[in-house]
């Protein structure tokens, strides 16, 4: 089993990245929350594909559990549900010395972990994340959060959860489509710090040989995100990195209203039409753009959409790297190394026009 420790003091935790550690997970489960109750926040499609399994193997540790469900997809992720998850929650009597997991992608991670920030005043949780996006990205580092009808992730916190068990074997049920949704985050490691990993997709042939290198690249991932969360906990510095592609992909994904883009697509927008523009400026080495193109379209992933920067700049006035009516954008000097670009208000729409790809 890999081990990553995430050294934050008081609130340090491991990740732990084994095949099959799904139906193995209740005695570790049980030595870490310390506790014979714990709540299962998920989403109907986990539930239903998982929701027994992960509840057999607490069952057989003495651990009684409560399964809170929710619909699946981002639209779920918002006051009315969060409400709804506290009533089960104060149904099933959980108190601050029981648990909470989350179970699914990033929406029952997100939704979920907020829950159990705020609960309470917190309750101890436990990430399980089943999507390539949750486990190489969502479930590490902390942010917990809902959705406002403004705008993604408005309301939330930083609450690290007491540990993230991941089981690579998981994503090998996920529909082609999800599992791209995923890489699209995998691709954004690779383009901010680690040019070895973006050259890896550059060199495979598909899914069939990803598929045999889940679990390094999972860890991989979650190593790069540990360290900066180490360094950045609180997403004032460094973590900004992570972002690359999220400005205009949450804008994509509000104006869209969350329904025609996943999140990954999205930010495989958002990296596209960044790094055209800042290639384009002289900010960004010749090339590069057109290396993230291919590798996006190799795994399906939209590098364009329909809507006019005059459409999105509306939904980036909500962004929460906004500073006043000043931005911070996350900008490629080149494959595998990113940095922190501040953009005066008046500016902004130059970096998010389609330009040549128009």
């Amino acid at each position: 089993m890999e081990n990553i420790h995430v050294n934050l003091g008081k609130d340090s935790y491991s990740i732990y990245v084994q095949n099959g550690l799904l139906d193995i997970l209740g005695p570790a489960v049980r030595r870490i929350s310390n506790t014979d109750k714990i709540a299962v926040i998920s989403d109907d499609t986990v539930d239903r594909l998982y929701g027994n399994r992960l509840q057999t193997t607490l069952n057989n540790s003495g651990i009684s559990s409560k399964r809170i469900v929710f619909s699946a997809g981002e639209q779920s992720k918002n006051i009315e549900t969060l409400a709804q998850i506290y009533a089960a929650l104060s149904d099933f009597s959980i108190t601050r010395s029981d648990a909470i997991i989350t179970f699914g992608g990033g929406v029952p991670g997100d939704l979920g972990g907020f829950a159990a920030a705020t609960y309470l005043r917190g309750i101890p949780f436990i990430q399980i994340p089943t999507t390539v996006l949750a486990q190489v990205d969502s479930s590490v580092g902390g942010k917990v959060a809902i959705d406002l009808p403004s705008g993604k992730n408005l309301a939330g916190c930083f609450y690290q959860p007491k540990a993230v068990f991941i089981d690579p074997e998981l994503v090998r049920t996920l529909p082609e489509r999800i599992t791209h949704d995923g890489l699209a985050e995998v691709i954004k490691y690779g383009c901010i710090c680690n040019e070895k990993l973006f050259t890896l997709f550059e060199q495979v042939s598909g899914d069939d040989e990803i598929n045999l290198c889940w679990q390094e690249i999972i860890k991989t991932c979650c190593e790069i995100k540990a360290r900066i969360v180490e360094h950045d906990e609180h997403d004032t510095g460094e973590r900004m990195l992570l972002n690359f592609g999220h400005t205009i992909g949450h804008a994509v994904e509000k104006y869209y209203g969350y329904g025609t883009y996943t999140h990954g697509e999205a930010v495989a927008i958002g990296m596209m039409l960044l790094t055209a523009q800042t290639e384009a400026l002289g900010l960004t080495e010749r090339g590069t753009a057109e290396r993230i193109r291919n590798v996006l379209q190799k795994f399906h992933l939209p590098v364009m959409m329909e809507a006019s920067e005059k459409e999105l700049l509306k939904y980036i006035g909500h962004d929460k790297k906004k500073r006043g009516d000043d931005i911070t954008f996350i900008i490629l000097e080149r494959i595998g190394k990113g940095k922190r670009f501040p953009v005066l208000g008046p500016d902004i729409s130059t970096y998010i026009s389609k330009g040549d790809l128009a």
